[in-house]
């Protein structure tokens, strides 16, 4: 049997055929996993690159024994000339008798733990407390690893072997430390990437009782500057009064940012219409740890705050610490801006738009520079493809509960990439996170039931392409 992608839709009878074979392959996914969350995989130069290595050959070995795909490799590109990036997995399937190609990402190395004593079960150890899986990478993004080999392996049984649909896999091993390599990567292996369909698991849902999927992302705009006043230090008593310190100039200029109620004051900057959503009050203080007393900043709904407005953290500030402070009048101090904008925005003209607001408000005439920047493009996916139908059916059908579709205040930049180089493709941004995942923070966990039903959805997903005959 086969359809358009037109006329593609879940089967109903075949919700409980792959949830019978789901249920009885989720031991072994959570056993895999907690293998995995062993591995503390970590991107950065300060962390052992030796367990990148381990993390890859890890993933690229549960991937070989799958026995579904042709090549399985571990493959690098430069991040910068003469600088290779992380190791990660590809794996594929050539498409046969005339059905679409499938390629599922998520990746494989994990956040820093940060500081041990916050953790409340050691972060490399996965451990199970009341249906939440703990450990560094339990949710991001080794449990989404996890959702896509599970739900092949359901694929796998449900048709005895005999799959046509073409499905690649590519595991990335640096999406935390920024993908340096990733538009590299990607335009190195091409061709062994193209696909009709790019499942990105690596987002969150509604809730752990309503499903979703990702259809905008916020983009990134981070810029670094240095405010000047002086030549050298000064003692504060001496001058104090009389002249300003670059301390007090940073900070006068950062207040800028902000108006009274807490908006962006930065002008030029978009605004994406709202999302219909309602995020409470309660549920924020919860999901968010703001403290009783504290107030929200800004005006209009909290959810189109996040997802659908800029937003702007000042996320560092080189000064003098307090440990080492004495009294003298700082000559010079930096900080990072860390600008979120809406989708639809474009990161060029938003850094342009910031920097103009700050050389506009640097106060004292002190001197202002800029230094480092970082470009994000957001992204807003269309809802009216058969890929989106048929996954919002899926969904639906796993949880019992309809399928929400959902923004990220944070950013995915590399999701600008695939659209870039794979313009024909759709995407779906997926995830088994939910709100109280605490992704990069310590006591990061996984709703295990959460997991369960993405990989029903996912393997519903992947039948039903199965039997799409591409134009």
């Amino acid at each position: 049997m086969t359809t358009s992608p037109e006329a593609v839709s879940l089967s109903p009878e075949h919700v409980p055929m792959m949830r019978d074979i789901v249920d009885a392959q989720f031991p072994s996914a959570i056993a895999e996993l907690g293998r995995l969350v062993k591995i503390p995989g970590i991107a950065w130069d300060a962390f052992d690159a030796n367990n990148l290595e381990l993390s890859a050959e890890a993933v690229a070995k549960l991937l070989r024994e799958l026995g579904i795909f042709e090549v399985v490799e571990i493959r690098r590109a430069e991040a910068k000339p003469g600088v290779l990036g992380a190791p990660a997995v590809i794996a594929t399937r050539a498409a046969k008798n005339g059905r679409p190609t499938v390629l599922l990402y998520a990746h494989h190395d994990v956040q820093p733990p940060g500081d041990d004593d916050q953790w409340k079960t050691p972060p490399f150890q996965a451990t199970l407390i009341d249906g939440r899986l703990f450990g560094r990478g339990a949710a991001d993004d080794k449990a989404g690893i996890v959702a896509h080999l599970t739900a092949l392996k359901a694929l796998a049984i449900a048709l005895d072997g005999d799959i046509d649909l073409g499905i690649s896999m590519f595991i990335e091993g640096e999406e935390e430390a920024g993908s340096p390599s990733f538009r590299n990567f990607l335009e190195e292996n091409r061709v062994d990437l193209a696909a009709d369909l790019i499942v990105v698991a690596d987002s969150a849902n509604w809730s752990i009782d309503v499903p979703a999927l990702t259809t905008s992302l916020r983009g990134l705009v981070s810029q670094v500057v240095e405010v000047t006043t002086l030549d050298h230090s000064v003692h504060s008593g001496m001058f104090g009064g009389a002249i300003p310190d670059a301390m007090t100039a940073t900070i006068r200029l950062l207040a800028t940012l902000h108006d009274e109620n807490g908006d962006v004051a930065v002008e030029g900057l978009h605004i994406a219409p709202p999302s219909g959503l309602t995020y409470d009050d309660e549920t924020l203080r919860q999901d968010s740890g703001l403290l009783d007393g504290v107030a929200q900043m800004g005006t209009g709904d909290a959810i189109d705050r996040i997802w659908n407005r800029p937003a702007i953290t000042v996320i560092g500030i080189d000064g003098q610490s307090v440990a080492l402070s004495s009294n003298t009048m700082l000559p010079s101090v930096k900080a990072k801006i860390s600008m979120r904008i809406a989708p639809g925005d474009n990161p060029e003209r938003a850094l342009q738009a910031l920097q103009r607001h700050l050389e506009q408000n640097v106060p004292f005439g002190a001197r202002l520079s800029f230094g480092e920047t970082e470009l994000g493009k957001p992204h807003a996916a269309p809802t009216d493809t058969w890929s989106h139908r048929l996954a919002t059916q899926a969904l639906t059908a796993a949880w019992g509960k309809e399928s929400v579709n959902i923004g990220i205040g944070g950013s995915i930049p590399f999701i600008a990439d695939l659209v870039e180089l794979f313009p024909s493709a759709q995407i779906l941004v997926t995830g088994v996170e939910d709100p109280d995942s605490r992704a990069h923070s310590p006591n990061e966990s996984l709703h295990l039931e959460t997991l369960r039903r993405a990989i029903l959805a996912e393997s519903l997903v992947l039948l039903e392409a199965n039997e799409i005959l591409n134009p």
